[in-house]
């Protein structure tokens, strides 16, 4: 079983336990040694060279952070489609930018992630070890097509 494989299970499972635990869709938390939330992905069509393409409800941003205080040792984020969904769900022109913001808020980094102009039905991507020079928040936003489809944010703190 190669390291994808064994990543893209492990999101599944986050995503499910940290749906099932937190019993909302919606869940961040502070990255002391790691964290894992999950953010609904709703339902959406667009267009594809004149094609429409319809995304059904069941499917979810995960981003799972691993580190200390201001130090990220590793980030990634992956989308996980659950039910019909699995079956009918393609991201077509899909990008994962992370991206940073100090405690006011203010965004001062984004890492753009590629445009990959193939559909898939999980993307994932990966950032490496990186430091922040600000406690806030690090978040992955998800695109498709160029459109903000989910964000999920977990907090970083001292």
């Amino acid at each position: 079983m190669g390291v994808a494989t064994v990543v893209r299970k492990a999101l599944t499972v986050a995503s499910v336990l940290a749906l099932g635990a937190a019993g909302s869709l919606v869940s961040s938390g502070p990255a002391y040694a790691g964290a894992t939330g999950t953010a609904v992905i709703g339902s959406f069509s667009y267009d594809l060279h004149g094609a429409g393409v319809k995304v059904p409800v069941g499917c979810f941003l995960t981003h799972s952070i691993e580190g200390s205080g201001k130090r990220i040792s590793s980030e990634l984020a992956g989308v996980d489609c659950f039910g019909l969904a699995v079956t009918f769900s393609k991201f077509c022109n899909w990008r994962i930018d992370f991206g940073y913001a100090d405690t006011e808020n203010r965004i001062y980094k984004t890492s753009r992630g590629v445009t990959h102009t193939e559909c898939k039905g999980d993307p994932l991507r990966r950032a490496g070890a990186r430091t922040l020079p600000h406690y806030g928040k690090a978040c992955a936003r998800f695109y498709v097509n160029g459109r903000l489809r989910a964000t999920q944010c977990h907090f970083i703190t001292k």
